[in-house]
């Protein structure tokens, strides 16, 4: 057997599972609020789609990867891996969950039936953890301009032991129109090692997009996500956390707008398998027009989790004119009583008093509005980065919230011009 029809071998047997299992059923439990397109917009097999044709070999799969300092690309080890070569594609998926056979699986599935190429990062020097736990944070900056109509890019990254990794993530849908796109990403962070993640994912409205992120964490170390994103005609943000050692953590912050027409669907699970683990997931969804958001954290701690603790918060505004429906569900399941639980769910238009105060300070109303969604966005990412001001300020997360509450802001008033 020749190595092209060896490399097609899991392709055809992905697409051949996918088949078999069918496509997410309309009534399943996390997409009913927000159901997704079928199976063939995935693979790039509906109607009138684009094929994902491969792209030149010098554009990197559409990953453009900035490396801060001399410091940092000494301890960062890339790879850019081939998915049509049988041995590349084995080193792309190694240590990375199989697929099973629930819905969410689905996504993944597709994914491996399309995806072409992957990006590994390799971050830390492989010292011992208390060699690396001085060293400065190794910080990266990764953009993805889509390259094809149906895509399904990878990106798998790996924290070694007591290192500190900074990744701002950003994506844009380049010249591409009714993208289709199936990202999956792959996180583990070693032991005593902590990442910051700062993803910023604002695609086109006649964008489809769905973003699974799976992340292990080991003991005492520590995950943080910071999400920036807007609505589209598909979006789907999900995140899954598996905190399955002693002393890991995990954090999650979202701000989320929807408007007009669009759809937002997030999902946050934290699977909890040791003692003493944390996940503290955060969500803020604004929306206006008829834009549909549902936002679905679920904890589930096992049995051997004493002395756990989980926090759930989710807030939905609506923010202008017209009927947004955003969904809110907190789910948690717990088999043990030594744990802490926190969840809150809350609808509800912005403060009265504070746009009062801003007005009689001489604002507009707009700017009024502005200023008081982006301090309250601002003070929930804070929090997951523990409200260190000059990381905030190294990430630039003073201007992604502007520039997502003003474009935000910016579609309300165009509704709300046209309708009139």
């Amino acid at each position: 057997m020749n190595a092209t029809n060896e490399a097609g071998l899991p392709i055809m047997a992905a697409r051949e599972r996918l088949a078999v299992m069918g496509w997410i059923p309309p009534r399943s439990e996390y997409f009913h609020h927000v159901p997704p397109p079928a199976a063939d917009v995935w693979l790039g097999e509906a109607e009138g789609a684009a094929s994902a044709a491969a792209p030149a070999a010098d554009a990197r799969d559409g990953w453009q990867l900035d490396i801060a300092d001399d410091a940092s690309r000494a301890r960062v080890d890339v790879q850019w891996l081939d998915a049509a070569d049988p041995a590349q594609r084995k080193t792309l998926f190694s240590d990375t969950r199989a697929p099973g056979d629930s819905h969410q699986d689905r996504f993944v599935w597709a994914h491996r039936a399309l995806c072409q190429h992957g990006l590994r990062l390799q971050v830390g020097s492989g010292h011992a953890a208390a060699a690396d736990a001085a060293a400065a944070p190794v910080r990266l900056a990764l953009h993805r301009s889509a390259l094809a109509r149906v895509e399904a890019p990878t990106l798998i990254v790996d924290v070694a032991p007591g290192t500190q990794c900074v990744l701002m993530e950003t994506h844009d849908s380049g010249s591409v129109d009714a993208l289709a796109q199936n990202l999956q990403i792959h996180v583990r962070v070693g032991r005593g090692a902590r990442m910051q993640h700062l993803r910023v994912v604002t695609p086109q409205a006649d964008s489809r997009m769905a973003h699974q992120i799976h992340v292990d964490v080991a003991g005492h170390g520590r995950y943080d996500q910071i999400l920036i994103g807007n609505g589209s005609s598909y979006h789907q943000q999900r995140t899954e956390l598996t905190l399955d050692s002693a002393d890991a953590q995990a954090y999650t912050g979202a701000a989320l707008c929807i408007s007009g027409q669009n759809t937002l669907d997030q999902q946050v699970e934290a699977l909890h398998g040791a003692e003493r683990t944390l996940s503290d997931m955060q969500t803020l969804m604004l929306g206006s027009g008829r834009a549909r958001g549902a936002v679905n954290i679920m904890t589930r701690m096992g049995r051997g989790v004493r002395d756990a603790r989980t926090v759930q918060m989710m807030r939905g505004i609506p923010t202008g004119g017209g009927q947004p429906r955003i969904t809110l569900r907190p789910h948690m399941e717990i088999c043990h009583d030594a744990v802490e639980a926190e969840h809150g769910a809350t609808w509800g238009s912005l403060p009265e008093d504070a746009l009062f105060y801003a007005r009689q300070r001489g604002l507009s109303e707009q700017t009024a509005r502005a200023l008081i969604v982006q301090g309250m966005l601002r003070a929930q990412l804070a929090h997951v980065l523990d409200d260190d001001m000059d990381l905030i300020a190294l990430l630039g997360l003073e201007q992604y919230l502007e520039t997502a509450v003003a474009t935000h802001l910016a579609a309300e008033t165009r509704k709300a011009g046209a309708a009139a």
